[in-house]
């Protein structure tokens, strides 16, 4: 794999179907990868927040990986999230991706426990030892409570040659300046949160994990393409467009609001697994009226 090809373009967090028993839909899984790799998307990435990665068993979580990489085959990477409640369990997801064919992997912090950076540094340090994958770094502290600053993100990049990228969620798009600071050009930025996409590119992001793509990807390709190309100003017809439905990547419903679209777009379906519940009453009434509003009014590329 060329070491860059992970991390530019747009990279989807890809949801995790479900059928109406509440098994994994492996079938409706491929043919959903492969619709976002036809659209122009290099990447994909199963097993994260969106793809509902908590509420999956160890063995789902391999069993995804494996439909996957054998849908995918050299189209395209499958990166694979690797978090879990222990270390152990972390260490163990990480090496049996990557004997899976998993091409990259994208590093969380631990479930639930949240500490200081001595306890989470090692607890990275741990995955990060078995695996000889090329590795992104996932930073969310708003939904995991920790918060890798760009100096630990730097430390962990030194110490460990594996480490190509990192997902930025923060929603400080001032990290990406930091980072640079510290690294130069030494890791590849990644915007993690959709309605900070064309901020993120100006700032020199090189890839997008996304999520609204899961139902919209040729949009999306298209606005990363623009932004990259024409910055700001190239983008905001689209970006406008789209931004209604970006901001849906941002509550606390974003899976469901994302298999919302889906479903509207006739790519899946709104099933989610519990605790997670289906849209209902006027909160999915108020989601659809954006989401057919933006499809009544879909732009030509």
């Amino acid at each position: 794999m060329n070491e860059l090809s992970c991390w530019r373009g747009v990279v989807p967090a890809i949801t995790t179907a479900f059928t109406q028993a509440g098994d994994v839909d492996h079938d409706f899984l491929a043919r959903h990868a492969n619709w976002l790799v036809d659209a122009g998307c290099s990447g994909i990435v199963p097993l994260g927040s969106l793809g509902e990665g908590a509420t999956l068993t160890f063995e789902e979580k391999l069993a995804i990986v494996r439909t996957l990489v054998a849908a995918l085959g050299s189209r395209a990477p499958v990166i694979a999230g690797i978090a879990a409640l222990s270390t152990g369990e972390a260490v163990r997801l990480a090496r049996e991706c990557e004997r899976l064919g998993a091409r990259g992997l994208m590093v969380l912090p631990p479930y639930v426990y949240s500490s200081d950076w001595r306890e989470m540094g090692a607890h990275l340090r741990a995955v990060l030892a078995a695996t000889a994958l090329p590795v992104l770094l996932y930073n969310n502290p708003l939904a995991y409570r920790t918060d890798f600053s760009p100096e630990q993100v730097a430390e962990l990049a030194t110490e460990f040659p594996q480490v190509v990228a990192i997902k930025e969620s923060s929603g400080d798009i001032r990290r990406f300046a930091a980072l640079r600071a510290l690294l130069g050009g030494r890791l590849q930025l990644m915007v993690g949160i959709d309605d900070a996409l064309v901020e993120g590119v100006a700032m020199g992001a090189t890839g997008w994990i996304a999520g609204v793509v899961n139902a919209f990807p040729a949009e999306s390709v298209r606005l990363f393409e623009l932004a990259r190309s024409g910055g700001s100003d190239a983008a905001m017809e689209l970006y406008s467009w789209l931004l209604p439905l970006l901001r849906m990547d941002t509550v606390p419903k974003f899976v469901q609001l994302i298999k919302l679209m889906q479903a509207r777009v006739g790519q899946g379906s709104e099933q989610v697994r519990a605790p997670r519940l289906m849209l209902a009453a006027e909160e999915r009434a108020a989601a659809l009226r954006i989401i057919d509003h933006a499809i009544a009014t879909r732009p030509r590329l």
